[in-house]
């Protein structure tokens, strides 16, 4: 009985029988039937017609080994576990899945319910067996490092094709894609098929109809849509240019149509900024709808309406994405920019509000000016840097400086289970179950997981410098930040902004707080306990001075909790601040 009074039902026995799944790669889309019917060749010549077993169910999947989510995948291991049948047979281990965790635990997991798992191509092997094991996840390694070198392989073919003029994805709207088989001269190069866009007699009329209205420079793109809707035009997937909504408001789709002109493609240059293609160094093997000439003018069209567009904008949020507002409860909830009345003259007045709740708005400029002062007050004394970065440095050494125990132990494990593995791999070897060309590729993953160990040990092990690089950093910001903020441009105190500050936050009486990024916000724990600063004073220095010459002749019988409590005890000599009316202080709240 178990401990809650019931009896735990055992799993059903098996019944007697063979599972087949048959499973084709999405790559292979074009005759999944010819893979199919191969893998049951393969099944029925090695395994099938030598077992008494009967054929119990057969599981189909076009999908990709590298994920799980595969119906005929998961409907198999749903009707083991019923005890459906005994034994599943594949072609081979890769077409179990790619993913050798994911394989290799629903292996395990069909075991538990007594199902066996065989691999057409090599019958004998047991993936339970623990030497047969690893040849089934060397299996695997080889089907991933055979996926990433056909990813390659298709790359280059993809490139090599756009380097002769060729276009490679799915046809713009206007042009169709071709395909038919190559010819003995181009197989060798591309393949069995040949594929290649060409002009679509119908679509390309439309096409060149809304180019001359956009070169004729008197239309605007809503209103381009307007007319080929009224031509009775639509777009290649049926949708029309111009929709009308439930309340009858008008809506152009210009965002196609921006896209269309901004395509060389329907200029007859092939162009992939992604893989270094840039316009007008690779033509194209297809008729162009316009000329070279009049693409670029159409740009400079587009260009100018754009830029005539960036002028009339009155208003820069400055905080965009930055300041949120604290609730009565703690929530925080995001302002974004808003303009009341922006149609009068003047361009109206500009808020950060949060959207559908119209009693929570702030006028951007108080917020910005409180966002100004709160950095304006904020100096840092130049002859106690050095005490600074002597505690930040001490308390690095102590927290990160040293690899845990623990987490170095695991990683001496992994490089000691990778010798392990090299040692039975060799066995394997010596009795000639694997070849030496097998040998040679397992030889060269272990090496890249060991440099790769190897690494992680240095990174971790010199970890400690980055922080004190970033501290530096965050110093030499700090100090030049309060006197050179004001004399940004607009663009560029939102852009340092950004680099300092995690957000601003604004609470129901307009008080404002800026909560910082790593490690400006460590500056401000530091002085957490500050609760007024006073002017600096020479009795003030000289004792930052002294501690400054002290900082690193710490007794070993102090423990790292004292350190930093002596270090924040006389943190009230590192930053002094103007005597500005601001409660609120960038690193001394």
């Amino acid at each position: 009985m178990s401990r809650y009074g019931k009896k735990k039902t055992a799993p059903p026995p098996p019944q007697p029988g063979w599972a087949v799944y048959l499973r084709t790669s999405s790559e292979d889309h074009q005759k999944p039937e010819l893979s199919r019917a191969r893998q049951r060749s393969i099944i029925d010549g090695n395994v099938l017609n030598h077992s008494e077993m009967p054929v119990i169910e057969e599981y189909v999947d076009v999908l990709t080994g590298k994920t799980p989510n595969r119906v005929g995948y998961q409907q198999l291991l749903a009707d083991a576990r019923t005890g459906k049948f005994s034994h599943v047979i594949v072609e081979r281990a890769d077409r179990f899945g790619r993913n050798d965790t994911e394989a290799l635990r629903a292996i395990d997991e069909l075991n538990d319910f007594g199902v066996a798992v065989r691999f057409a191509n090599s019958p004998d092997l047991d993936p339970i067996d623990p030497d047969d094991r690893i040849l089934v996840a060397l299996s695997f390694t080889l089907a991933r490092r055979e996926s990433a070198l056909l990813g390659v392989r298709t790359r280059g073919g993809q490139q090599a094709k756009r380097k002769s003029g060729g276009f490679i994805s799915y046809a713009p709207d206007g042009y169709r894609n071709v395909t038919a088989r190559t010819d003995s001269e181009k197989r060798s190069d591309l393949g069995r098929w040949d594929k290649w866009i060409e002009q679509d007699p119908e679509r390309s009329k439309i096409m060149r109809e809304a180019w001359e209205m956009l070169l004729e420079d008197r239309m605007s793109l809503q209103k381009i849509a307007e007319k080929l809707h009224e031509r009775g035009y639509r777009h290649r997937s049926g949708r029309p240019f111009v929709e009308i909504t439930p309340s009858g408001k008008r809506k152009a789709n210009t965002s196609s149509l921006c896209n269309i002109f901004h395509n060389w493609t329907y200029a007859g240059w092939v162009v992939s900024l992604k893989n270094d293609v840039l316009p007008k160094t690779q033509r194209g093997n297809w008729k162009p709808i316009v000329t070279t000439e009049e693409f670029e003018r159409a740009q400079e069209i587009l260009s100018r309406r754009k830029s005539h567009r960036i002028i009339s904008s009155k208003h820069f949020y400055l905080l965009t994405g930055l300041v949120f507002f604290r609730h009565a409860d703690g929530r925080l909830g995001r302002l974004t920019g808003s303009t009341a009345n922006s149609g009068r003259k003047g361009g109206g007045t500009s808020y950060y509000r949060i959207p559908g709740a119209g009693e929570v708005s702030f006028l951007c400029k108080a917020i910005d000016s409180a966002v100004e002062r709160e950095i304006g007050c904020i100096q840092i004394d130049p002859d106690l840097i050095a005490l600074i970065r002597a505690s930040y440095t001490r308390e690095v050494h102590e927290r990160v400086g040293h690899m845990p125990p623990d987490e170095h132990t695991q990683m001496q494990l992994m490089l000691k289970q990778i010798d392990e593995e090299e040692a039975r791999m060799a066995r394997l070897l010596a009795s000639g179950k694997i070849s030496d060309a097998v040998w040679d590729s397992l030889w060269m993953e272990w090496q890249d997981r060991r440099q790769t160990i190897h690494r992680t040990l240095e990174t971790m092990q010199q970890e400690h410098r980055v922080h004190i690089d970033n501290l530096d950093l965050a110093l030499e910001i700090i100090t030049r930040m309060g006197t050179l903020y004001n004399g940004l441009q607009r663009s560029d105190q939102k852009e340092l902004l950004r680099q300092v500050v995690e957000r601003v936050v604004v609470d129901d009486t307009r008080k404002v707080t800026l909560e910082l990024r790593t490690p400006f916000a460590y500056l401000k724990m530091l002085v957490d306990d500050i609760r007024r600063v006073n002017t600096g004073t020479e009795n003030t220095v000289e004792r930052g001075r002294e501690a400054t010459k002290n900082a690193g002749s710490v007794s070993p019988d102090v423990s790292p909790e004292q350190r930093l409590n002596r270090a924040q005890c006389v943190s009230t000599t590192w930053i002094r601040t103007r005597n500005l009316p601001v409660n609120s202080r960038l690193l001394c709240r």
